[in-house]
């Protein structure tokens, strides 16, 4: 069959992305993407260190992430992020913004990270005050704590799991029921943190259940990296992504006393 007159495949913007080493969900990255932009992925080395501060430390360090951008120059990418949420929040505001600084000078292209994306995202939502789901262990989920304080955001209440370890191993099931303990007194919107932990399809179900938006670490950093682009990240009634999508919170306050559920249990 002559297909000539196709004129060849479709011409694709790229968007580089550096990931940690144990990052395991490149599938739910390009979820986000529209069909005329690719994802170019490339990882941190590894280092044998479980989830923790010291492990966001290593994997962000400024020489580790522009020898990764490097390896994505090859292929022109016209903008990188930087998919880790505790790598890029544990510098604080100032660490991020030299993070973006040092994939800039590498990469000649716009650079975003998860946390910065993060920081956007609220500010596009009218957020003050956030609720906060993480996997992480009560040291780091402080530290993205005090990262969003720093931001002006008060955390108003927050849900751990306490892994350091196989996080992109957490069932849609346990996501949700820790929304749901984080989220019990009045918020703007709901974080659910780690590009690790998955969460694309649980947005819209909580954004229906809790009342407010939902946003997550890997559907941030694509809807920033692609607003780079001048385009729109994809996603099927998600509120940061459609404004028709977004409501006030509704949740009422505990009575005074009552503590926000922490952990598991």
């Amino acid at each position: 069959m002559d297909v000539s007159f196709l004129g060849g495949p479709q011409t694709q913007r790229g968007v580089g992305v550096v990931a940690p080493f144990d990052f395991a969900l490149d599938r739910e990255l390009w979820r986000w993407v529209p069909d005329d932009v690719s994802l170019h992925l490339t990882r941190t080395p590894f280092v044998p260190v479980e989830v923790s501060l010291d492990l966001a430390r290593l994997v962000s360090e400024h020489e580790t992430l522009e020898d990764a951008v490097r390896t994505l120059n090859a292929v022109s990418p016209e903008v990188v992020g930087y998919a880790c949420t505790s790598g890029s929040f544990v510098g604080g505001i100032a660490g991020e913004r030299a993070m973006c600084e040092a994939m800039t000078r590498a990469g000649a292209v716009p650079s975003v990270t998860t946390s910065g994306a993060l920081l956007e995202a609220l500010a596009a939502l009218g957020a003050r005050r956030v609720a906060l789901v993480t996997p992480y262990t009560v040291s780091v989920t402080r530290a993205l704590e005090e990262y969003v304080a720093e931001a002006g955001v008060r955390v108003t209440g927050r849900a751990y799991m306490g892994l350091t370890r196989h996080i992109w191993k957490v069932p849609y099931r346990e996501v949700v029921a820790m929304a749901h303990k984080a989220a019990r007194r009045r918020a703007d919107v709901l974080f659910i943190s780690c590009t690790n932990l998955p969460t694309y399809d649980v947005i819209p179900q909580l954004e229906a259940e809790l009342r407010m938006p939902v946003i997550s670490a890997n559907q941030v950093t694509m809807w920033a990296a692609l607003a780079r682009l001048g385009t729109r990240a994809v996603g099927p009634y998600q509120a940061l992504i459609d404004p028709a999508a977004r409501s006030g919170p509704v949740l009422p306050e505990l009575p005074d006393g009552e503590q926000q559920q922490e952990g598991r249990s």
